[in-house]
């Protein structure tokens, strides 16, 4: 049995369900969450209800079956199916580098509104500054730590805007409860964006290197993904509301900047400098997230992965900088990218649930049966995302 201090055993819990959120609080998840809701107006809400409940269905079977098999998502698929695991751990990779790519250059955007630093400058900068913290002692804790910081500053910030702009509560929460027409596509866009590729095992195998796994700890590793999903799902609220206040009131949307025009909308200069504030911590985080998820799905594949992870972690950071700085076009890369992930959570989930069936990974464990059920027919509605998000690639030809 795992013998952790309390205080330590919560702490990092609670960070590991802050870098999964944090994760997921990316530049397109700013940048979706204004489209959607300048778009859909209060039905949005209903959007964001129904995709925190197949969310938390997916992490709670994802986060379970890794902690009482105590092995990673790409050795539960190499145990399934040999060499699968390689597959899941190569798609992960190229979706995290690619995700990162676009992650620089939104704290390389977020460091140009708050300093006015050059958008390249700014790139290298944001890339030195992540990867040093890898470099550091105990980098694990400032993981931890960093993730924690930062997503409650965003969490301030945001609730602070989302005030000033007096969003109609009432009528978002009417609409969440009785939509006039259901946001499919919206929901199932949400669903990817908060669970979708690396990110719901960025926690998960946070808490295999802490050692807080096994039957003994299920139920704390089962709180932290509900904390996280819950994170994630705060700040998305809070997001909505900011959004919808200023659309209600009768303002229009910079439809090429819609979450800064929110931003600048509610508190002129100085909301817009906030929304730099909010944006490079949104971008640093999901930098950290992104990187050390990728790398850990590689690191029991390759033993030199695993001799010089840090390492790794900073040239995958280095490397995401120097495309973006030399080559550019996140935005495309990111539809890539986007439609690369789509594929990762059916996948992944279908192993996970499958495990729960193989007594060889899960021993004598029992999963609960509503959650297996539920699970697939997660399985189904983000296999559908995949299929549906696949004509995007064709746009870039």
């Amino acid at each position: 049995m795992k013998l952790i201090k309390q205080n330590k055993r919560t702490s990092i819990l609670l960070g590991a369900a802050f870098l999964m959120a944090t994760s997921s609080i990316g530049p397109g998840f700013m940048l979706q969450t204004a489209a959607f809701t300048a778009e859909l107006k209060a039905e949005f809400g209903f959007a964001i209800v129904l995709s925190i409940i197949f969310s938390i269905i997916a992490q709670l079977n994802v986060w379970t079956i890794i902690s009482v098999s105590d092995k990673r998502g790409q050795d539960i698929a190499n145990q399934i199916l040999p060499g699968l695991g390689y597959v899941v751990a190569f798609l992960v990779a190229l979706g995290g580098l690619v995700f990162n790519i676009g992650n620089i250059g939104g704290a390389s955007m977020a460091l140009h509104i708050v300093a006015g630093i050059d958008i390249n400058i700014g790139a290298a900068i944001s890339g030195i500054i992540t990867m040093l913290l890898f470099i550091l002692p105990k980098a694990e804790n400032i993981l931890d730590g960093t993730s924690k910081i930062l997503g409650m500053v965003m969490i301030a910030l945001i609730g602070f805007i989302a005030y000033s702009t007096d969003p109609p509560v009432k009528l978002a929460i009417t609409h969440t409860i009785m939509p006039d027409y259901i946001p499919w596509l919206a929901t199932l866009t949400l669903i990817g964006g908060t669970v979708g590729g690396y990110i719901t095992f960025s926690g998960g195998h946070r808490l295999i290197d802490a050692n807080i796994t096994g039957k003994e700890n299920l139920h704390h590793v089962r709180q932290s993904a509900f904390w996280g999903i819950l994170i994630d799902a705060f700040v998305r609220v809070l997001l909505f509301l900011a959004v919808l206040g200023v659309v209600t009131s009768g303002a229009l949307l910079d439809p090429k900047d819609p979450i800064g025009s929110t931003f600048l909308i509610a508190a002129g200069s100085f909301g817009y400098m906030i929304f730099g504030i909010i944006f490079l911590c949104a971008s640093l985080t999901s930098i950290l997230g992104a990187a050390y998820t990728s790398i850990s799905f590689c690191k029991t594949l390759f033993p030199i992965i695993n001799k010089y992870e840090k390492s790794v972690i900073m040239l995958f950071i280095a490397i995401s900088t120097f495309i973006l700085i030399f080559i550019g076009k996140p935005v495309s890369l990111m539809i890539v990218a986007g439609t690369v992930n789509g594929f990762i959570l059916p996948i992944t989930l279908s192993v996970m649930l499958i495990a729960t069936r193989r007594k060889d990974i899960v021993g004598d464990y029992l999963h609960p049966k509503v959650l297996y059920y539920l699970g697939w027919v997660v399985v189904l509605i983000t296999a559908y995302i995949a299929v549906i998000s696949v004509h995007s690639i064709f746009k870039l030809f």
